[in-house]
Formats: C-alpha cells, sequence, structure tokens
C-alpha cells in the first residue's frame, strides 16, 4: 500500500512562521465590498501575496526550506528549475542566506523574471524549450555537481512555508470561514488547508477550503476523482503559475484530507478578475494570482459566510499585462468587435460612425475592407472595435446600426 503522507502540524506552521518573518513582508489583508456583493457575502478578504518580496509567495516556502539545510548542505549549494516565482524566491532565499544558487529556467522566460532571478545573485541558466528539458538540465546539474535540489511544490519544508499565508490571515481576521485558493502542483494550498483546518480545530471553529484551478491545467479534479495523482494533457493557459499537468504526491495527499472543493476557471474569467483588480482593488495580479477571484466573479464558488482568498502573485510581463487587459475587457463586453456590410458608396463610415457616437460608444479601431474574396463586388467590410459599457451597451449599438438597415455581426465573421 503507497505511503500517506500527513501534513505538519500546527506547531511546525507556527515555527515556520517564526523562521520567513526573517525575510518576508506581512503582506495586507485587504476587504473588497465589490467582491462580497457578487458573492453574496457580508465581507470578501484578498490576502496581497503579490505585494510580497519577490512578488510571490513561493518566498515562504523556499527560505522555510533552504533555512533547514545542514552546514554541509549550504557549501554544496542549491539547484531550483522554474519560470518565474520559484525561481526568484529561491533566489532570494539563497541569498539571504549566504548559499550559492544555481537557477534553470526555459529559453523563452520572461524578461522581468530572468532579470529578476539574476538581480538576486543567483547563476541562471537557461536550457530547453520546454519545463521538462529545463528541469531534466537541473537534475543533471544535481547529480553532477551534488548541489541540493530544491523542489517548487512537493516538500514539507515548503508545503510548511507556504502555509504561513493562512495563519497571518486568521491573526488578522479570525472570522474567515471559507479559504479560496489557487491551485498549481499543491504547495500553496495544502500548506493554507492543513494550517486553517488545524488552527480551526484548536479554536472550536469550523473553515471550508476552496482550490482553484485553470480549467485548460487542472489535474486535481480527475486526480481526487481517482483516488491518487494522475497526469493530463495540458493546454495552453493563461495562468502560467498554475499550470501544472500532475499534482505533487505528498500535496495530493493533504489536499485529499483538507480541502472541501476543487473548481475551475477559464481564461475568459482570469482575464475579466484581472481588469477588476486593476480596477477596483488598484492591484496588479498576474493570471494565477487572480483565479480565487476569477472563481468568485464566475459563480464557481458558494459561501455563506466571511471569505478570503490568495492573491499569490503579482509577477506579470507588462507585454501580457497589455494583452490581458484587451482580452479582459472583451470578456466583460466592454470592449466590442462588430462587422458591418456596407455598401461600396461614398458616406457609409461616417454614417456608421454617427450612429456609433449617438448611441454612447466609442471607436477604438477601424478597419475598412473592400477586396474579400467573400464580399460581393458592391459591398465592403467594416470592423469597428468599440469600448461599450456592458453586454446589453454592445448589443444596443449592434441594433441601431441593424435599424439603420446594416448587415452586423458581433465578434464573428460571416
Amino acid at each position: 500500500m503507497a505511503e500517506v503522507y500527513t501534513a505538519p502540524t500546527l506547531a511546525e506552521f507556527e515555527r515556520a512562521l517564526e523562521v520567513v518573518h526573517r525575510v518576508t513582508r506581512r503582506t495586507p489583508l485587504e476587504s473588497s465590498r465589490f467582491l462580497a456583493e457578487s458573492l453574496g457575502v457580508s465581507r470578501v478578504y484578498m490576502k496581497c501575496e503579490n505585494l510580497q518580496r519577490t512578488g510571490a509567495y513561493k518566498l515562504r516556502g523556499a527560505f522555510n526550506r533552504l533555512n533547514q539545510l545542514t552546514e554541509e548542505e549550504r557549501a554544496r549549494g542549491v539547484v531550483a528549475a522554474s519560470a518565474g516565482n520559484h525561481a526568484q524566491g529561491v533566489a532570494y532565499a539563497a541569498r539571504e542566506l549566504g548559499i550559492k544558487a544555481t537557477i534553470f529556467m526555459p529559453l523563452g522566460v520572461a524578461l522581468p523574471k530572468l532579470q529578476a532571478t539574476k538581480g538576486y545573485g543567483a547563476d541562471v541558466q537557461l536550457v530547453g524549450a520546454s519545463f521538462d528539458e529545463t528541469n531534466q538540465a537541473a537534475q543533471t546539474f544535481v547529480a553532477e555537481t551534488g548541489a541540493v535540489f530544491i523542489p517548487p511544490f512537493d516538500d514539507d519544508a515548503v508545503i510548511a512555508g507556504q502555509g504561513t499565508v493562512a495563519l497571518e490571515m486568521l491573526a488578522v481576521a479570525p472570522e474567515i470561514e471559507t479559504f479560496v485558493v489557487p491551485i498549481g502542483g499543491g504547495g500553496l494550498i495544502a500548506g493554507v488547508a492543513a494550517a486553517a483546518k488545524q488552527w480551526a480545530a484548536a479554536n472550536g471553529r469550523t473553515i471550508r477550503v476552496i482550490g482553484v484551478q485553470a480549467e485548460n491545467a487542472a489535474p486535481y479534479p480527475a486526480s481526487l476523482a481517482a483516488g491518487e495523482p494522475i497526469t493530463i494533457q495540458t493546454k495552453s493557459t493563461i495562468a502560467d503559475g498554475i499550470a501544472v499537468a500532475r499534482p505533487g504526491v505528498r500535496n495530493f495527499d493533504v489536499v485529499n484530507k483538507y480541502v472541501d472543493q476543487v473548481v475551475t476557471v477559464s481564461d475568459d474569467d482570469i482575464a475579466r478578475a484581472i481588469v477588476m483588480l486593476l480596477e477596483r482593488a488598484k492591484l496588479v495580479v498576474e493570471p494565477a494570482g487572480a483565479a480565487g477571484v476569477a472563481a468568485i466573479l464566475a459563480g464557481k464558488v458558494s459561501a455563506t459566510g466571511v471569505t478570503a482568498t490568495v492573491l499569490s502573485g503579482g509577477n506579470i510581463d507588462p507585454l501580457l499585462l497589455q494583452r490581458v487587459i484587451g482580452h479582459g475587457l472583451a470578456a466583460s463586453a466592454r470592449y466590442t468587435k462588430l462587422r458591418i456590410l456596407l455598401p461600396d458608396k461614398p458616406g457609409q463610415l461616417v454614417r456608421t460612425a454617427t450612429i456609433v457616437a449617438e448611441n454612447n460608444a466609442n471607436v477604438v479601431e477601424v478597419i475598412h475592407t473592400r477586396h474579400a474574396t467573400e464580399l460581393p463586388v458592391s459591398e465592403v467590410e467594416l470592423e469597428l472595435h468599440v469600448e461599450t459599457r456592458s453586454l446589453e451597451h454592445g448589443e444596443q449599438v449592434a441594433q441601431a446600426l441593424r435599424d439603420a438597415g446594416y448587415v452586423v455581426r458581433v465578434g464573428e465573421r460571416y
């Protein structure tokens, strides 16, 4: 029979909290009236780990793990394989403890993450077009040099370090009844769930924990149904920070015991959440970090009491942020694409623009096509990208154009 791993004890989480506070910030726990109204509860808190040193909660687990190394292990140095937050966490923790760190990152890693990891003093090796190739290179380096490999989530000390997030939240808001936590490999939710549930038992309380995965990379629902970790075929997702094909072994056992429910969200849900966090909370959050908010806004979470979610990271490439904002505005019906068939004669462009303006919408881009082979000789296609207030407002604009005699499609081709 396979060994079942047990979570760190509450005492171990509390010791980890003392350790990580040597380098981490006690990030703020902000409340959101907008999310509370969306969920229909009295209060929703957001734990702002996007404001943590290195920009993510990963520093907690990395520092707690490195702090437990023996002097002999420290002398050998540490190795990690990561495309982002884990890399930065290990690099920062190693610098603070005076340990040499070698970080393997894939060739296509985002420039800000690469620069930050180097800035913390790590020796960065760019190897592999995929993470599997990068990880294999790191394992080869470990075998050749004897350096200590630091896993991103499947490790007891890492889980204990990540669980300190829950203890900080409960110290500020002991009334929390439901935690909503992003899941990748499971290190964060394993720590948060085990720490919160043990804290609740010690204080005569009941706490629910809900995990959130990106629907294009969600191995936990299938694994929990099967009763063991299974590997899935992932698809592309903007939430690269939680895009994992298989749960960690330790993480799975802890999640299976302590987590009440796992839900999934789409990239559109995540993009809408990022826009909401920018507009309403004035917070920059990476796609993986916004998964909990996405689940709340998408109606995937049911709660009756005080709820809290973890904004697990804020390390997003500005170029990706630009694209995500545009996608989020479109997903929120704040940015509507209209395709209009026009008679090929003077004055039609002015007429359509006037109708859009009369309906209080703003044209931000115009594409005028007269040579597409599918168009009749006497007609042209006009593509308008329009700022709108809502789905209803976009339909209002489209209907006004139809009422004027035009053939209009919203966001699609003929």
